[in-house]
Order: structure tokens, then sequence, then C-alpha cells
């Protein structure tokens, strides 16, 4: 039943997206890693379940990744009205906080990490590593593109954006590990 809810979510959400988005090349790039990330769950999904609390994470994030394509991440328009449209900060933070999530995840259920004390420490480090590479994608996409990817980038000016952006992926990837990994332990005892 859930799995069935969440696809309907997902399905409708992504529709939504893709029904007249401000950039279709944009929606594309935004909406590529949700599109990707669902194919890779639909085909785990007997060989590897997941725990709730991470699917409903990864649901979440991939709104906020569709919805950032529908409007480009610019110009989202709950975050118009300030100076900067910061709809991409939410964006990246979640690129951190539910990476966090899966890293422990698997990292927890296939037993790589013997020592509970550096359990973190590496949970941290990948979600870095996916942050920078994230960045270094949006930079190869706008040399391949030229203007075409300003959108995509979302910079918006800003010359910092690059490491604000994977500042805030480190700070959702200490704040899931800090506020969920009590409930994620819960849900883990069950699914193991």
């Amino acid at each position: 039943m859930l799995k069935t809810i969440w696809v309907v979510i997902f399905a409708t959400v992504l529709i939504w997206s893709g029904i007249n988005p401000k950039d279709q090349f944009t929606w594309f790039l935004e909406t590529a890693p949700a599109m990707i990330g669902a194919v890779l769950l639909l085909l785990t999904y007997r060989s590897f379940h997941l725990t709730p609390l991470l699917y409903f994470f990864i649901l979440l994030h991939c709104i906020v990744l569709m919805v950032g394509g529908h409007y480009t991440y610019a110009e989202v328009p709950l975050f118009e009205g300030f100076e900067r449209n910061n709809y991409d900060k939410v964006g990246h933070f979640f690129q951190g906080f539910v990476p966090a999530l899966l890293a422990r995840e698997i990292l927890i259920r296939k037993k790589v990490v013997n020592f509970k004390s550096w359990l973190n420490v590496i949970i941290v480090s990948i979600c870095l590593a996916f942050s920078a590479f994230y960045e270094l994608i949006e930079w190869w996409v706008a040399e391949a593109t030229g203007e075409n990817a300003e959108a995509f980038l979302g910079t918006q000016g800003y010359v910092w954006d690059t490491q604000s952006d994977m500042a805030l992926a480190l700070l959702g990837a200490i704040v899931s590990i800090i506020i969920l990994s009590r409930l994620h332990d819960k849900q883990l005892k069950e699914v193991s």
C-alpha cells in the first residue's frame, strides 16, 4: 500500500513538473536524478527494501528536485521577494540530509563500518563527496551547453554559490544524523 502511495505521489508531481516547465532543458537536468533514483528504488525494492523513513525522505527530496525543475531553482514562487531566490539552498540541504540517511542505512545493513565512532564521519564524508561531485557536474554541463545552463546552475550572481551549496549539504548531513539516528535505528531493526 505504501509503495503504491509513494509511486502515485512521485508520478503525479513528476507529471505536474513536466507540464509547461519554465525551461525544458533545465527541467530535464533537475528531474533526471529523481527519475534515476526512482528506477533504482524499483529495481532494488525486493532485494534491498529500505526503511519507511528513508523512502519518505527520498520522496520528499524528489519533490524538491521536481519543483525546482518546473520553475527553475531561481524562480520558485514561494521564495520570491528576497534579494535572492534561495530555493536552491533547500535543494542542497536535502542533498546532504537524504544521502546521509541512505549512506547510513547501507553502511549499517551491509556492515561496512565496524566501529560506530567512525560511522558518522564516513557518512558526512560521503555526503560531502556527493555534493562536490554534483557541483562538478553542474560545471561540466555549463561548459558543454554555454548559456543554456544558467538556469541549471542557479548561481544568481552569487560568487560563493558553489561553496555555500556544499556547506548546506554538510549541514543537511549533520542535521539528519543528529535528529533521525534514533528513529532510523528503530526502523533498521524491523527491516533487518
